[in-house]
């Protein structure tokens, strides 16, 4: 994972990256007051330590794709609105393997790779889900109405959605209620899925 740096966005805004870069620890600040979270209401929502959200916010240190990803869904503000100006520019969006932000504490033997840009969490999220032997990401129930679509790329996948259950293999497909306790457990050995979370 990398840091949010002026020259990943320069492509990106219309403003100069740096005066971007400058307003953003102040920005996080209000929205999170605009709110009325606490320092630790904002960590333990988005698993960010507290310190490093203190950090962020007095601009001593540079939030990583991730960190700031986890912070626009905790703060349920849009991440385009929270820098304010920026515009999608001409071209290509390019987050090259390495860059790709990564959550590991979500599951069991579970790894999600964060497909989709910040501004789309808590609305249409994109990820590449790894599971290990014995993998699991089982989760509560989404907002009413929200649904998952799973792609099996690799191995065998146990999903289950409220007292229903089915197992896919290769290329098979899944669409499913998210708003009930739902499970993705990988099957004989390690899987790998593409994963797609549309809150409604």
């Amino acid at each position: 994972m990398t840091a949010v740096t002026a020259q990943d966005m320069d492509s990106a805004m219309t403003e100069e990256p740096e005066d971007i870069l400058s307003r953003l620890p102040t920005r996080l600040r209000d929205a999170r007051r605009a709110q009325g979270l606490s320092l630790d209401a904002v960590a333990k929502v988005s698993g960010v330590s507290r310190s490093m959200v203190s950090q962020i916010e007095r601009g001593t240190s540079s939030p990583t794709i991730a960190t700031l990803w986890n912070l626009t869904r905790a703060l349920q503000v849009d991440f385009a609105g929270l820098l304010d100006g920026a515009t999608t520019g001409a071209g290509i969006e390019l987050l090259r393997n390495d860059e790709v932000p990564t959550i590991d504490n979500r599951g069991k033997s579970c790894r999600l790779r964060i497909l989709s840009p910040p501004e789309d969490a808590g609305r249409h999220e994109v990820y590449d889900l790894q599971l290990g032997e014995g993998g699991a990401l089982v989760s509560a129930a989404h907002r009413r109405g929200a649904r998952e679509h799973l792609t099996v790329i690799a191995g065998r996948i146990e999903i289950t959605s409220g007292t229903a259950s089915e197992i896919l293999g290769p290329g098979d497909t899944a669409r499913y209620a998210a708003d009930l306790p739902h499970a993705i457990r990988a099957q004989d050995g390690a899987a790998r899925a593409f994963l797609v979370v549309q809150d409604a």
